[in-house]
């Protein structure tokens, strides 16, 4: 597997928590803190899009970071699957990368990941966890990134 491929499946693995992590959560999580001054869990989605905004915009050679103003949980939720789904686009095609795969893997993929178990873990806090999985038995495909995922197998599911 090249450079690329591999980028591409992290993506989409990235994809698949997202989506899990991110769906059924309730109006009132996104504004949830967990105090008083660390943001909301629709700010750190929203920095998730940001960051792939990021990844686009690096992949492209024309680096630039955007701070996003977070909309609401399910506008930014679409963001976040669109922006993902641009860079994944960009990887998929035969236009030469304009940024190392290493650094697009350390920077922003890999802060991304973060902060899907950031929120996961938030989410858990707030009264509404997420039930974890046996993760290397998921169905991830490449190229599948967007919000629409695989249901997870219950065989490998736990609370």
């Amino acid at each position: 597997m090249d450079d690329r491929e591999f980028l591409r499946h992290t993506v989409a693995t990235l994809a698949y928590r997202a989506s899990k992590t991110l769906r059924g959560a309730s109006p009132e999580f996104a504004d949830f803190r967990l105090q008083p001054d660390a943001k909301p869990a629709v700010a750190i989605l929203a920095h998730m899009g940001d960051l792939f905004d990021w990844a686009l915009s690096m992949a492209i050679g024309k680096p630039q970071w955007n701070t996003a103003t977070p909309q609401s949980w399910d506008a930014e939720c679409a963001r976040f699957f669109a922006a993902l789904e641009a860079f994944d686009a960009v990887l998929a095609s035969d236009q030469p990368l304009s940024y190392e795969t290493t650094r697009l893997f350390q920077g922003p993929i890999a802060d991304a990941l973060t902060h899907t178990g950031q929120i996961a873990m938030i989410r858990k806090l707030h009264g509404e966890p997420v039930k974890g999985e046996s993760y290397n038995r998921a169905d991830v495909q490449v190229g599948r990134v967007g919000p629409d995922q695989a249901p997870p197998d219950p065989r490998y599911e736990f609370s």
